[in-house]
């Protein structure tokens, strides 16, 4: 909007430049201005109507000649103008008039051409949109299908415990009846393991994690579980609630939160439903107080509870990084995961608000390489009438799950009647803090016996300094994503952008004068490269599978700002 408001500002300054100095002398209209130059192909003169129509007002008034001049294209008006430079020059007119004829016929063409080269971006962008948007969705997971059943506890063989948190505990589990060919695509790797740490003989894989939430308040009546927990259903796929009578009529009925649709750094969730609380084993030692009275005398829960049914990930990023020291090229890739899966959910109009270190999993591709996943939803915001802006009118509003994690407009809102949170970029921000761990060092905002910050009250200054080693490009863009002010913050998808350039666009920034059409070489070289490294290979790595996310994803505008950002960066070194 604003380049469009400075063009009409530069065509109204030429139109005036145009009256000034290209009228000849002629007749008078009815303001007692000079009429039109010859350029504009005729002279209006004021005529009478009769009837109740109004006569036309004349040319020199300006609303009507303002509309008049703005249907005009730029290239038909720049046209025109060289024309009449050249009558003008042919008939002996002054240098002042044929310099100004020039100059602003010249800025119209350049303009013309600026324009067109923008538009063959941006249709070269939707192109290559189009076709791996579409690439992505066939690439679907083939656990989330209706040939295997699943809606009922009895169907699964339950393992050993995997963890738990504050509102559930999570468990490796396989379906005996799996279909073969499902298991040999997802089930290698993950098999169980004996007390000296290596995979027992004989033992089944575990594919699946099943997460049964803690019900203390719910009730147990199958409505009354759903309508509580159902921000733990916002990741679950179309036919996970397919075997749980009324379930799906009763979440569309009530309008209960927005279900995502698939994404590589989203967690999915196959199979959701209802069933009695089983005694599983560590459950007294871990758990007691949520177990129901038949179980643990003084437990708190209810008899009947909410069971997802997930993919089973190696390990958490916190548990990954504690065995693991990334390169800084590879810590960038793993941040760059994050920003791409917080991307999507600002697209459909989510807030995760608990982005922790711990509700991220983590599995290995072929070369080792780590692959993120954004999990455990239940204090998202996914309302479909607020969307992003929560209207936090008291404290009884529920702003998040994550204190220390909360971005400063979340952390300083304080409540009242026409106060609203905007979560469009507070994910973002936790994604900044997060880094910190990536690359290798404390997270700022977590007090463990060290002085620490608080989202509230910190200043940039503050922030410590990211060694020499991480890249100058991310260093650069985890600082700008912790901000203070949510409007200095790059969007998800520009910050995204940012470190796709830095990582396979190096040669593209190193020219001097970077230009779209460029860039637009530059995308289509990366797209034929990665449409023959998804052909040539099994299944996709790392680098292949965010060429593809980005590529999908891609925006003319968003494309700009992140090359801008980048050289800015770059000029300031």
């Amino acid at each position: 909007m604003a380049v469009r408001q400075a063009l009409g500002r530069g065509l109204q300054l030429g139109r005036a430049l145009l009256l000034r100095f290209a009228s000849k002398p002629g007749p008078v209209s009815g303001w007692g201005r000079p009429g039109p130059a010859a350029a504009w192909g005729r002279v209006e003169r004021p005529t009478r109507v009769s009837g109740p129509r109004a006569q036309p007002r004349p040319l020199g008034l300006p609303l009507p000649d303002r509309y008049r001049f703005f249907r005009q294209s730029v290239a038909g008006l720049a046209a025109r103008i060289q024309r009449q430079f050249v009558l003008r020059a042919r008939g002996g007119g002054g240098p002042c008039g044929r310099a100004v004829f020039l100059a602003f016929g010249l800025g119209l063409g350049l303009i013309e051409e600026k324009q067109a080269e923008g538009r063959r971006a941006a249709q070269a962008c939707q192109e290559i949109q189009a076709i791996f948007a579409q690439k992505n969705k066939l690439a679907s997971d083939p656990l989330d299908t209706r040939c295997w059943q699943g809606f009922r506890l009895e169907d699964y063989l339950i393992g050993q415990s995997i963890g738990k948190g504050c509102s559930a505990a999570v468990y490796e589990a396989t379906v005996p009846t799996l279909p073969q060919h499902l298991e040999k695509a997802k089930c290698g790797g993950f098999l169980r393991k004996g007390s000296d740490g290596e995979q027992a003989p004989g033992a089944p894989a575990f594919p699946f994690a099943i997460k049964m939430m803690w019900n203390i308040s719910a009730g147990s009546s199958t409505e009354a579980i759903l309508n509580k927990m159902s921000h733990e259903l916002v990741p679950a796929s179309r036919v996970a609630l397919d075997g749980e009578y009324g379930a799906v009529a009763f979440r569309r009925s009530r309008g209960n939160p927005k279900q995502l649709g698939p994404h590589p750094n989203i967690i999915r969730v196959f199979r959701a439903f209802t069933s009695s609380v089983p005694l599983l084993p560590g459950a007294l030692a871990d758990y007691p107080d949520m177990l129901p009275p038949c179980f643990y005398p003084e437990g708190l829960g209810h008899g009947r509870t909410l069971f997802l049914v997930m993919k089973n990930y190696p390990c958490t990023l916190q548990q990954f990084l504690q065995e693991h020291s990334p390169s800084p090229r590879l810590a960038t890739v793993m941040t760059l995961q994050l920003l791409e899966g917080v991307d999507y959910l600002i697209q459909q109009g989510i807030a995760h608000r608990d982005l922790k270190s711990d509700n991220i999993l983590v599995e290995l591709d072929s070369d080792s390489c780590p692959w993120l996943v954004i999990s455990d939803f239940g204090c998202c915001l996914a309302d479909k009438h607020v969307g992003l802006q929560l209207p936090f009118t008291s404290w009884y509003v529920d702003i998040g799950g994550n204190s220390s994690l909360r971005a400063p407009e979340v952390s300083t809102a304080q409540p009242g009647p026409h106060i609203v949170i905007d979560y469009s970029k507070a994910d973002i921000w936790a994604v900044g803090a997060i880094a910190y761990e990536i690359f290798g060092l404390p997270n700022p905002f977590y007090g463990q016996g060290r002085a620490h910050l608080e989202s509230r009250s910190y200043q940039e200054a503050q922030l410590p300094e990211m060694p020499k080693s991480v890249p100058p490009d991310a260093r650069q863009l985890v600082r700008s994503l912790l901000q203070r002010e949510a409007s200095k913050r790059p969007s998800a998808r520009v910050a995204a952008n940012v470190l796709h350039l830095s990582l396979w666009g190096e040669h593209l920034l190193a020219l001097k004068n970077l230009k779209l059409d460029k860039m637009i070489g530059w995308l289509l070289q990366q797209s034929a490269a990665t449409l023959l490294a998804d052909r040539l290979s099994e299944k996709s790595c790392v680098q292949t599978k965010l060429q593809m996310l980005f590529l999908a994803n891609l925006e003319c505008e968003a494309l700009c700002q992140a090359a801008l950002l980048l050289c800015s960066w770059r000029a300031a070194l």
